[in-house]
């Protein structure tokens, strides 16, 4: 497999040439406030490759691994999609916002002085295996031809169907009230702001994702991929060289 990963990123032309020819990969480590279509746009911009995809999408508030495949790579995209998924993330008890994370304003705010460490860390084993789960209405997610978020931005009052999802591992990692930090690994079209969303349906309060970072997508890992900005800095190197 031609994988461009930081380990060997100083050799960047040889994976360019390969890929120009026979395709490739790379992971990217992706920052906070930037769109999966604008890291695509980035790459594209630079290496002015026919074909380029990835293999499933980053919400602008959230990091982590995409693995962005170009030129004949594409056809392996479907492959990288349907892969388990892991994450760290950070839950905030107490407000709901309307899109389940901090991109829209906190309401619904709400005393939760008497939610106590027991019971948050026995949810562990009520979101465990398959569940069912409603996609956000801030999604990409399609209904009658449109796009969820195109209904959300036009206030309209509808709610997507539920889906199952499944959850293979589940971890409560800290408590500092009103924060719950957490690490998941989950299947193909789970959305993490619906899970934040209803972990505090649970107990009995509102809630929403506050902070998300994937870090494994199959067998590959974040610490083994390059940000955007070590991608397009070498790249300008070898071509001025």
């Amino acid at each position: 497999m031609n994988i461009l990963t930081n380990q060997n990123s100083n050799d960047i032309q040889r994976w360019y040439n390969e890929s120009q020819s026979n395709g490739g990969f790379i992971l990217i480590d992706k920052y906070e406030g930037i769109t999966s279509n604008e890291v695509l746009g980035i790459i594209k911009s630079h290496t002015h490759f026919k074909k380029i995809g990835h293999s499933g999408t980053l919400d602008p508030l959230a990091s982590g691994l995409m693995i962005v495949a170009c030129n004949k790579y594409t056809k392996l995209i479907n492959e990288l999609i349907i892969e388990n998924k892991a994450y760290i993330g950070t839950i905030k008890l107490g407000a709901t916002t309307k899109s389940f994370d901090r991109e829209t304003r906190e309401e619904s705010h709400s005393d939760i002085s008497h939610i106590t460490n027991r019971q948050i860390n026995e949810l562990t084993s009520y979101f465990k295996g398959k569940i069912e789960q409603i996609p956000p209405l801030h999604s990409a997610k399609r209904l009658k031809g449109k796009r969820a978020y195109q209904y959300a931005r036009s206030n309209s009052n509808i709610e997507l169907e539920p889906q199952t999802v499944e959850i293979f591992d589940f971890q409560i990692t800290n408590i500092e009230l009103p924060f719950v930090y957490f690490y998941i690994q989950v299947s193909k079209g789970f959305y993490l702001r619906s899970f934040a969303r209803d972990f505090g349906k649970q107990l009995g309060i509102p809630s929403y994702l506050y902070y998300l970072r994937r870090i494994m997508i199959g067998d590959y890992r974040v610490n083994d991929a390059v940000t955007i900005n070590d991608f397009t800095t070498k790249f300008k190197n070898f071509q001025e060289n």
